[in-house]
């Protein structure tokens, strides 16, 4: 009888340990899903990005720094080595990205320009897709993230090297409130 009872409860142990490591691994792959989710969005608007640079280079002679800026801003995101380095030079490419689109308003000419108007239609609608992105990449990465430190849970997710998720961040440039001038 008592060896009826020890084998119960290891067998309930044993798909408990199942279980619980299947749902960890769920868990990961939903992740690694939002991930690339949000690289597929973030290829989208790296192609885009020398479109519009070529397309404003000529009416912005004296915009060339901000120009360089996202170029320079863009090839540091796609030559990143790991998802950390890339979050944080997306970050980069967002906030280089939106000062480029708020120079673009200073210039009538460009505004008027039916090709830019398209490239900043696209990027603004590809912008709203990252932002979508990276909000359900951080909801997923907490209920992962939680889920490997909630006992007992978490004695699985140690036996079984089960890592933590960084989050997306919003780098401290564009925390920054812009600054308007309504002087005409």
């Amino acid at each position: 009888m008592v060896w009826v009872i020890v084998l119960v409860v290891a067998a309930v142990i044993v798909f408990w340990v199942i279980a619980t490591y299947n749902k960890l691994v769920a868990e990961r792959k939903k992740v690694e899903n939002s991930w690339s989710q949000i690289d597929v969005q973030l290829k989208r608007r790296s192609d885009l990005i020398p479109n519009l640079v070529n397309a404003v280079k000529g009416y912005m002679k004296f915009e060339s720094d901000t120009l360089e800026k996202v170029m320079n801003a863009r090839a540091r995101a796609l030559g990143a080595t790991n998802q950390k380095e890339r979050m944080d030079a997306e970050g980069e490419v967002s906030g280089v990205l939106g000062r480029l689109l708020a120079v673009v308003e200073n210039y009538p000419e460009l505004k008027a320009n039916q090709n830019v108007m398209s490239m900043q239609e696209e990027l603004s609608n590809t912008e709203n897709k990252i932002s979508y992105s990276r909000q359900f990449y951080n909801d997923i990465t907490m209920k992962y993230n939680t889920a490997i430190e909630q006992f007992p849970a978490n004695l699985i997710a140690k036996l079984f090297n089960f890592k933590m998720f960084d989050f997306f961040k919003i780098p401290e440039s564009e925390k920054e409130v812009p600054k308007v001038d309504l002087n005409f």
